[in-house]
């Protein structure tokens, strides 16, 4: 199966104003590739991306393109609840050279059943050009909809050649058992505490959040099959706080540059206690 590696999953920073700073993501993902990761993830959740518009998303793709980095380093997130909305969002992907998409399900309507996801997937594979590889993305204690095991059996059996990988971030490591045992398609797992038993498995790679911080731990860890327990604990405490403030957070001490700390409505910044005490621990820790 084919190996991805460690792909960073973008925090995206932000102006003063609420504007995309291309400047600074430009710089934060040329880092992270020169500190060893396989490539990077753009407007995933970790990249805020189901709160960038449309019209604004080209800044961001451009932003990694003008620093030389390869378009095949770069994986896409898209998101909607209209298929040719997303289409859409493929479509500039790919004028831009990206190839690789991470596609949650529509989550608008909840109660949505298997058959009515599986279609709006099929009518999204008919919109967008064959060239679009779709990583099936399954996070459902965000979206409110998950992609379950025989529906992402269904899809690849269906649509073979488009759909390349699932990203299973439910942190349900049943699930991921059953995935990995199935080896029905390639598996990245999205959280970082399990990725040392998932790699042992057949896992091949990880889209992280973590990895805007510590990139060369998870390559480490990757690479190792062993599990890192300071960062399994960093992990535990970034969790419990709203997760994207508590990196930014943490990015931002760690890069001397609080404008990393901007979020986008909805997202709210820390409280100054949940900072202080995120990064009063965090320090202990990674300390230790």
């Amino acid at each position: 199966m084919a190996q991805y590696g460690i792909l960073t999953a973008l925090l995206t920073p932000f102006s003063a104003d609420g504007s995309i700073d291309g400047a600074r993501l430009a710089a934060h993902a040329a880092s992270v590739v020169d500190r060893g990761v396989a490539g990077v993830t753009l407007f995933g959740t970790t990249g805020e991306g189901a709160s960038i518009a449309a019209s604004e998303r080209h800044e961001g793709i451009s932003a990694l393109l003008d620093t030389g980095l390869s378009a095949d380093r770069i994986v896409l997130g898209v998101y909607g609840s209209a298929a040719a909305d997303v289409a859409a969002q493929i479509d500039e992907g790919l004028r831009a050279g990206i190839t690789r998409f991470l596609v949650p399900p529509p989550c608008y309507f909840s109660d949505a059943g298997e058959d009515g996801i599986f279609q709006w997937f099929a009518e999204l594979l008919a919109l967008s050009a064959s060239e679009a590889g779709i990583i099936l993305y399954n996070i459902p204690q965000v979206t409110g909809v998950g992609i379950s095991c025989p529906l992402t059996w269904r899809l690849k059996g269906a649509y073979p050649e488009r759909i390349i990988a699932i990203k299973d971030s439910s942190g349900d490591w049943a699930n991921a058992v059953r995935l990995l045992e199935s080896r029905s398609l390639p598996v990245l797992l999205g959280d970082e505490r399990l990725l040392h038993k998932g790699v042992a498995m057949g896992c091949v790679g990880s889209i992280t959040g973590v990895a805007n911080l510590y990139p060369e731990r998870l390559c480490n860890l990757l690479a190792s099959s062993t599990e890192d327990p300071m960062l399994s604990q960093t992990v535990d405490r970034i969790i419990a706080l709203p997760v994207i403030p508590a990196l930014k957070v943490l990015l931002a001490d760690a890069l001397d540059d609080p404008a990393w700390e901007n979020v986008r409505a909805p997202l709210t910044g820390l409280s100054a206690e949940q900072k202080s005490e995120i990064l009063a621990l965090e320090g202990k820790g990674m300390a230790a």
